[in-house]
């Protein structure tokens, strides 16, 4: 991916093409660089998946059933044929109002009964959605972490060196990206030995012939690990130190180290 990809990715103009809030011209130019990018189609593809899968968690309909359960169970009562000459007229009008009042005393109670469960349901999905929205905004604040991290690596100025392990570290492997001019300096660790439990790796840089201490060296995260920058830096070593580290070399031989170009000193 292109300086000039990212850039278009982080301007937000797919996210409004995605909510069709663009100008006539910016819709234009979303759909060639869909269209031309490989790199753009696949990220509009994720915002649409996105897009449904948040619309799918929020489409939650509430039950259509219950008037009709309502009006079946009216539906299946038997009709009280009224005697108007009878003398108990008024006791069979008593009847079918209680009939009628428990009707509805009972629809009442299934409808609070209903109303609970959707909100119960309601609640489920609200916090389900922000569940969501809380993972979209983690993986687009480490999209946006790696589109830095990538950003650096690929800048010119950025110079690359590989340190490789000597025979008492034969699989060491780190790589160091060094920046003088951005004063930024990162280690990718590609692989380690295993060691004791007791020992670990200690990056150290040689600044004007004095070791002074970069960090602990880990393999268990491989993002890339920053690691201080310092004017005047020579070069740098990887030594086998007691756990947790030294504040001064040992005066063991480093199990990697390397030198920096010669502008590196200037």
């Amino acid at each position: 991916m292109n300086v000039e990809i990212n850039t278009f990715l982080e301007s937000g103009l797919l996210d409004r093409y995605l909510l069709d809030q663009t100008s006539p011209q910016d819709t234009l130019l979303v759909e060639s660089y869909i269209k031309e990018h490989p790199d753009v189609a696949t990220a509009y593809k994720t915002l649409q998946n996105n897009l449904e899968l948040v619309a799918m968690v929020n489409a939650k309909e509430a039950p259509h059933h219950i008037l009709d359960s309502i009006l079946k169970e009216i539906d299946t009562k038997p009709v009280i044929t009224l005697n108007k000459t009878s003398k108990k007229s008024w006791f069979n009008y008593a009847v079918a109002a209680s009939i009628i009042a428990f009707l509805f005393a009972g629809s009442s109670v299934f409808l609070l009964n209903k109303n609970a469960e959707l909100n119960n349901e309601n609640q489920v999905i609200v916090d389900e959605l922000f569940d969501i929205r809380s993972d979209l905004q983690r993986n687009n604040d480490r999209l946006e972490a790696l589109a830095l991290e990538f950003k650096q690596l690929n800048n010119p100025e950025t110079e690359k060196y590989i340190l490789k392990g000597n025979r008492r570290a034969k699989n060491l492997k780190t790589v160091a990206y060094i920046n003088p001019k951005d004063k930024t300096s990162v280690i990718d660790v590609v692989t380690l030995p295993s060691l004791p439990a007791e020992k670990c790796y200690q990056i150290w840089g040689d600044i004007q012939g004095k070791m002074v201490s970069l960090g602990i060296l880990s393999e268990t995260d491989r993002r890339l690990q920053k690691l201080s920058y310092s004017e005047g830096t020579m070069g740098l070593s990887i030594t086998i130190e007691p756990k947790g580290g030294s504040l001064k070399s040992t005066n063991e031989t480093p199990v990697a180290e390397i030198e920096f170009n010669t502008h590196e000193n200037d």
